[in-house]
Parts: C-alpha cells; sequence; structure tokens
C-alpha cells in the first residue's frame, strides 16, 4: 500500500508541476491577457504534465503486474 502511494505522487507530480508553473506564470504578471496564444500555451502545457503523468502511471503500472 506505501509503495502504492509513492508511485501514484510520482506520477502525478509533472502534472502538479505544470500546474504551479501555469499559476507562477499568471502571478508575476507574465502571462497577462495580451499575452499572444495563450490559450494555445496553456492548453499545450497542462496537456505536457498530463501526458507525462500518464506515462509515468503507465510505466508504474506496468512494473507492478511483472
Amino acid at each position: 500500500m506505501g509503495r502504492y502511494l509513492v508511485e501514484s505522487a510520482l506520477a502525478l507530480t509533472p502534472w502538479v508541476l505544470a500546474l504551479y508553473v501555469f499559476y507562477r506564470l499568471q502571478s508575476s504578471g507574465i502571462w497577462t491577457a495580451d499575452t499572444p496564444h495563450r490559450g494555445k500555451l496553456s492548453v499545450l502545457l497542462l496537456a505536457a504534465g498530463m501526458l507525462l503523468s500518464f506515462l509515468a502511471q503507465s510505466h508504474f503500472s506496468k512494473r507492478r503486474r511483472k
């Protein structure tokens, strides 16, 4: 059970980091409503974090099955 929780936390880390980067960009004033292609960049940033989390979770679940 403990190993599963650690692996789940590690798998969620890329997604949480992507959300944190998104938050920091908005709160620092770099990421304003006037930023060109803001919507596309937001989707790419969040999708990259989710994809990396999915790949990490897939890796851990494959290891568990062996």
